[in-house]
């Protein structure tokens, strides 16, 4: 047996406790049992819901028990095969039964189990950690480093641990992956597909490894192999995919990417945000490498990544405010993960496996983490090199700064029988992210030897190029407060009026209607270029507008040019061209108003 980082005698000790902190043997367990609940979120018709009653720690089998949430979704497809799909989300402590409906529409054919990790959110009890959140958000919002402020972050830890009132010890990869196999035999089924992504392929594939004959394959999406030191790897993960990224038209970007965590590091920036536990306004002040943290996380979504270099690239130019939509996106989740869990999973199954190199950025989720661990001193748990004769179907993403192909590719070449598919233009969890993926894994269910049945060369959405994208925050800011938008509603109905009014008779009044044709084509010419920009991938509207329309505002300035002339000299209703008494020109003035306002906006508000 391979323990993970051991050697010598640190190998002989903890082989000599391997017999107290692995699960006991399935035939020296109590059965387990299951109690039905009703489901906590919408669930697709004919799906049951309910607890897995398991030990909360299986070498103390009368000790206290722990109900671990799953869903059971029955196919009704004439061709229904006999082996379901489990799924568990990754995290530690995300949730997964919210998913059932998106996987029976992937799998229409099985039945579909969607079962959470004890202590998360469907499960109880929920171990969640308001008071390490907390202490999360009180170091962002002072401008120090978070490592020189880890005295609130212990007493968030101790003060959670207290409430919690559990033994840690029995959340942990062991335990979760030995829930996995309890369930496949207390719902009956002789075999079954495994399906996890991200931190759940370690206990699935443990899974799989200690249950061999209910295993018929198994999905490893963002594959995160037990020997491999994530922390320690976490900095060099997230440059190596931004550098990635240089590779579509911005070669210097890890250069700009590094100038951005040191100018962000000298001068943080001050973000208002909604506070995720209060849902009052909060402002955190972000340094680099509170900013790259943020920047890696978001780098997950396939939508997002199109716009990271541009989005690197303008921080290392000052732009500060485009970090509002990354703030924003980053509070809720603080306050929907069971923190508790995902920490008791962390400090006995990764972090005393890590060094915590001092290496940049210094991403603040590793000081965190580390804190938590020391002041919790959980006992470490030994990991085995898990491993499965079943055949294995291992997804990665292009850009994935978590679980790169860099380690999981060689990790499942090692497996029997395996094989890796990169997918381009994905980060983190395929399957969310990819048709493709999600068609491929399907195929490989119906045929573990069959190749993808489409193209995972073939990107979803293509990169934003250096100078397409004009950077501002005005269109994001427009979301949450549409009456900004106002100047150009009120400047399109004035062009509109102008057209119609110039059409009429187009001999006398020229001056306004070309007006009207100048503000209407450039009225026309934003709202096409911005839902084109909708139609291809709308995140990129956090980031900014269409560069072209900085040029489609001088349609604008001509609009104006054209209404002042109708002021000053409008065509004479019987003859030559006079000065229009002032008494005349009252049809005119509020149309100049209304376009000099609005470029007024344009310029120094929206671009």
């Amino acid at each position: 047996m391979s323990l993970r980082n051991t050697t010598g005698l640190a190998a002989l000790i903890a082989a000599g406790i391997l017999a107290f902190a692995v699960p006991a043997p399935a035939a020296a367990r109590s059965a387990p049992t299951l109690e039905d609940h009703p489901c906590p979120v919408t669930v697709p018709k004919g799906t049951r819901c309910g607890y897995l009653v398991v030990p909360e720690r299986r070498d103390l089998p009368d000790g206290p028990k722990t109900r671990v949430g799953f869903a059971v979704h029955r196919s009704t497809a004439a061709d229904r095969k006999p082996d379901p799909v489990v799924y568990t989300s990754g995290g530690p402590a995300s949730a997964s039964i919210q998913l059932t409906g998106y996987l029976a529409e992937m799998f229409r054919d099985r039945d579909v189990i969607t079962l959470e990790q004890r202590g998360s959110r469907w499960s109880e009890p929920r171990l969640d950690c308001p008071e390490t959140v907390r202490a999360m958000l009180d170091t962002l919002k002072s401008p120090g480093q978070a490592a020189e402020e880890t005295g609130v972050i212990t007493a968030g830890a101790a003060a959670c641990r207290e409430r919690l009132g559990v033994d840690l010890r029995g959340y942990r990869t062991g335990e979760i992956a030995a829930d996995v196999v309890d369930l496949r035999r207390a719902l009956g089924y002789a075999r079954w597909n495994l399906f996890g992504v991200s931190y759940s392929t370690r206990s699935m594939l443990a899974a799989a490894a200690t249950d061999p004959g209910g295993t018929r394959s198994v999905v490893l999406d963002s594959f995160l192999p037990a020997e491999v030191n994530w922390y320690d790897d976490a900095a060099r993960d997230l440059t190596e995919a931004v550098a990635k990224l240089s590779g579509q038209g911005w070669p210097d970007l890890g250069e700009r990417f590094t100038a951005m965590v040191a100018g962000l590091n000298r001068d943080p920036a001050a973000i208002t945000t909604r506070d995720p536990l209060t849902d009052r306004p909060i402002t955190v002040r972000l340094t680099g490498d509170d900013t790259a943290t943020i920047i890696g996380e978001a780098m997950h979504s396939v939508e997002v990544l199109p716009i990271v270099p541009a989005l690197i690239d303008g921080l290392a130019a000052g732009h500060h405010d485009l970090l509002q939509p990354l703030a924003d996106a980053a509070g809720p989740g603080l306050a929907t993960h069971e923190f508790g869990l995902y920490h008791a999973v962390q400090c006995q199954d990764e972090t005393p496996y890590n060094a915590f190199p001092r290496t940049r950025p210094r991403l603040f989720t590793g000081v965190h983490d580390r804190t938590v661990c020391d002041t919790w001193k959980l006992p470490r748990a030994p990991v085995t090199a898990a491993t499965t004769n079943a055949p294995v179907l291992v997804l990665g993403g292009q850009y994935d700064p978590t679980t790169p192909s860099r380690t999981a590719r060689p990790a499942a070449e090692a497996l029997p029988d395996s094989r890796f598919v990169e997918f381009a233009g994905v980060g983190h969890a395929v399957f969310l992210s990819s048709r493709c993926g999600r068609q491929t894994i399907a195929a490989f269910l119906s045929d573990p030897a069959a190749a993808p049945p489409c193209d995972p060369g073939q990107a979803a959405y293509r990169v934003v190029r250096p100078g397409e994208v004009h950077l501002t925050a005005a269109p994001y800011r427009a979301q949450g407060a549409p009456w900004t938008l106002l100047p150009f509603g009120l400047l399109g109905v004035t062009a509109l009026v102008q057209l119609v009014a110039g059409a009429l008779r187009p001999r006398r009044r020229l001056p306004t209607l070309v007006a009207g044709l100048a503000g209407s084509a450039f009225a026309g010419l934003t709202v096409d270029a911005v839902y084109g920009v909708i139609a291809e991938n709308e995140t990129v509207l956090a980031l900014g507008v269409p560069s072209v329309l900085r040029w489609y505002g001088l349609l604008a300035w001509l609009g104006l040019a054209a209404t002042v002339v109708a002021v000053i000299r409008p065509p004479h209703a019987d003859g030559p061209v006079v000065k229009r008494p002032l008494r005349g020109r009252g049809a005119h003035l509020p149309a100049a108003l209304v376009y000099a306002g609005f470029l007024a906006w344009w310029h120094v508000y929206f671009l």
